[in-house]
């Protein structure tokens, strides 16, 4: 069997940041591997699950492209084949029928010999003829001696004294099974060979292979890999900003930025930095996630999120814009509009860390004239008034050949004629032409924009003085 990894997150929330790189993680070393990446919801907490938040897991994976092979699968909807493998090793021995109360236990944690040891059920071991007509749980019947390894291929030999784990309760009272049970369950019912998760679920991978020995099945490849920490060395939270998927998203991150730099967080290949998917995929592997935890570092992201805006195709950039306009609930940009923004992409591209930014430098094409610009940005047509305007119009509209070199010279003369500098004319004329100074270059747009088009943006501010 090839590789078959799984991301199965809980629907109680959002998708954090930390679950999404978990995903893709898991997502990368199935493609690497020619293998298959599942999906499952644990949805077995009834209390706490919604399916607004299993929504908002589906949307998220879809944004960022972590496309998942077959149905997803629901944890809850297997709870009779979780109770029947409790069954199997209830009869198999490996598991037993606990009556102790919670009083009962409760007291035993709280005396000198349950602070120091795993509890030690009276039950374990009682004859059929000794058992009440009681609620009881199903717990395992765990080794007493010895020790337990696992070769986890990020943390390397991880070794428990056997003696250090509880009987776990496979099956409550009311005949659910617990989630260390159905995990396992659906993890073998479904072939998952690999388990790629945060470190925090080490020793889970202990009290899981407890469990596989006693069904005698085989124990998945376990790969632990490190935290996502604040740049305060803290655990992510949101005192650090965005934290779930959606908010990225909303914030006007590509997905192949996040993808990038999600890669990075734990993983490396050499020195790379910026990379495409499709390297990612090639590169990756397990011997290349680090133990260490690892920092969110938001200017990173943006560095990473400038690289892709300016080296995506422009059909995966328009696609990405559309998808951050959408998650603005604002309408999706016209026809007319997107063959209008195509043909300014180069120029638009350039230095936009964000698609907000890209979009904010495309108002000179997207935006309605005349341009009023906002009260710090009018201070820039001060100079303006004084005259420049309509000594500048004669001689753009006497221009034969609308080239950037040719239009630069022109505001170069013209600007030693004056004796002031060149920004000094061609800031206000950013105003002029696009209500803002956050666009391009003064000459980039008007060879876009065109001669007539300059020249009636150029009358509607003079028309205001």
């Amino acid at each position: 069997m090839g590789i078959v990894t799984r991301f199965a997150p809980s629907p109680t929330g959002y998708l954090h940041i930390g679950g999404a790189r978990t995903a893709l993680f898991n997502w990368l070393y199935a493609r690497a591997n020619g293998g298959k990446f599942l999906l499952r919801i644990e949805d077995t907490d009834r209390e706490r699950s919604t399916d607004e938040a299993t929504r908002a897991i589906f949307e998220s994976m879809r944004w960022l492209g972590l496309d998942w092979d077959g149905e997803a699968n629901s944890q809850f909807a297997r709870r009779d084949r979780h109770a029947e493998v409790a069954h199997i090793l209830l009869n198999t021995n490996h598991a037993y029928k606990c009556y102790a109360t919670k009083e009962e236990i409760d007291a035993f944690r709280a005396s000198p010999e349950g602070k120091y040891s795993s509890f030690q059920s009276p039950w374990r071991d009682a004859g059929p003829a000794t058992t009440p007509d009681a609620p009881f749980v199903i717990r395992l019947k765990a080794p007493r001696e010895g020790i337990l390894s696992i070769d986890d291929a990020v943390q390397g030999k991880v070794t428990w004294k056997n003696a250090e784990f509880d009987d776990m309760i496979l099956l409550r009272s009311d005949g659910t099974p617990t989630y260390t049970l159905a995990v396992i369950v659906d993890d073998h019912d479904m072939g998952v060979n690999t388990i790629i998760r945060g470190d925090e679920h080490l020793i889970n991978a202990g009290r899981q292979s407890l469990i596989y020995n006693a069904l005698g099945w085989d124990i998945p490849t376990f790969a632990h890999i490190p935290l996502i920490y604040g740049d305060d060395g803290k655990k992510l939270s949101k005192r650090h900003g965005a934290t779930g998927a959606q908010e990225f998203r909303e914030m006007g991150y590509l997905a192949e930025a996040m993808r990038n730099y999600l890669a990075r967080l734990g993983w490396s290949h050499g020195d790379d930095e910026l990379f495409t998917t499709e390297q990612a995929i090639e590169w990756f592997d397990l011997k290349g996630v680090n133990k260490a935890p690892s920092r969110f570092d938001f200017k990173k992201l943006d560095n990473v999120s400038k690289y892709h805006i300016e080296n995506v195709s422009d059909d995966v950039l328009i696609a990405g814009l559309q998808d951050y306009i959408g998650s603005q609930d604002r309408e999706p940009l016209t026809d007319g509009e997107l063959v209008k923004l195509k043909a300014v992409l180069p120029i638009v591209r350039e230095r936009s860390k964000k698609l907000p930014d890209l979009l904010d430098k495309s108002r000179f094409v997207l935006g309605a004239r005349p341009f009023a610009p906002d009260e710090n940005e009018a201070k820039h047509l001060i100079s303006v008034s004084n005259g420049i305007l309509k000594r500048l119009t004669p001689l753009l509209a006497n221009v034969t050949t609308w080239t950037k070199e040719e239009l630069e010279t022109l505001f170069r003369d013209f600007a030693e004629t004056e004796g002031v500098g060149l920004g000094k004319i061609a800031q206000p004329m950013k105003v002029v032409l696009s209500g803002t100074t956050k666009s391009p270059s003064t000459f980039d747009m008007m060879v876009a924009i065109g001669k007539d088009e300059t020249l009636a943006r150029i009358n509607d501010a003079a028309a205001k003085m």
